[in-house]
């Protein structure tokens, strides 16, 4: 079975699959991107989180907060209010670390070259200790402080998942447009321009002459032309 083959099994097998998140499906406001990606043949994802504000029960280990095994006090992927906070804080018997985390999107690609497109990483994130031992260490005032910034984050990582969207639904389309159109064009136009070249330059060839090995040496170089085609993704200042 050939790699395309392959891939596209892989890709139906998993697309199957029931979705074993916590929430048990797609987050809305990643649900068109997850649509267009698993539209195309190239791509499939495997799981996703539109972006969320959760507050976790556990020890630190390092600067490294292990989600696997904790108690999860809070998760939301909507902006959440103080007093929440506050009620499930009373639960926390450990050290309580309240994060907000941004798009996170796992995708299969078929080539290294449709991996590429997808190239985008961010840094849009906030992690802070609230309690220790199950004692709170910060005021509400501070609590109340950290959740706005934290709202304000989920804010702005939904305009980026919408500036996302677009931007690799542009290069996609443009993408298509090389593949399919361009290149053919092109190939036309250089065939046609190749060989008027080659007519001028050996006017011995059209009126049945003898040509040199030195001219077809030269021709043979002529035919190595690249058009040079190139296409940029995402804009400078995504």
């Amino acid at each position: 079975m050939d790699r395309s083959a392959e891939f596209r099994r892989w890709k139906a097998q998993c697309l199957s699959k029931a979705d074993l998140s916590r929430k048990g499906s797609v987050d809305e406001d990643v649900v068109e991107l997850v649509q267009l990606l698993n539209g195309r043949e190239q791509f499939f994802t495997t799981s996703s989180c539109a972006g969320r504000i959760i507050l976790l029960d556990r020890g630190i280990n390092g600067s490294e907060v292990q989600k696997q095994n904790c108690c999860w006090l809070l998760v939301t992927h909507k902006p959440c209010v103080k007093d929440d906070v506050i009620v499930v804080l009373k639960k926390a018997n450990g050290d309580a670390i309240l994060k907000f985390e941004p798009l996170v999107l796992h995708v299969q690609c078929r080539q290294l070259q449709d991996a590429q497109i997808l190239a985008v990483r961010s840094t849009h994130g906030l992690e802070v200790p609230l309690t220790h031992k199950g004692k709170l260490m910060v005021t509400e005032e501070y609590i109340n402080f950290l959740i706005k910034i934290a709202n304000q984050k989920m804010e702005e990582n939904k305009k980026r998942i919408e500036r996302f969207y677009n931007c690799l639904q542009h290069a996609l389309e443009k993408e298509t447009i090389s593949v399919t159109s361009y290149p053919k064009e092109k190939i036309k136009e250089k065939n046609n321009s190749s060989y008027t070249h080659k007519k001028k330059r050996n006017p011995e060839k059209a009126c049945g002459k003898y040509i040199t090995e030195e001219n077809n040496k030269e021709l043979e170089n002529d035919d190595h032309d690249d058009p040079g085609i190139s296409v940029t993704v995402f804009p400078e200042d995504y």
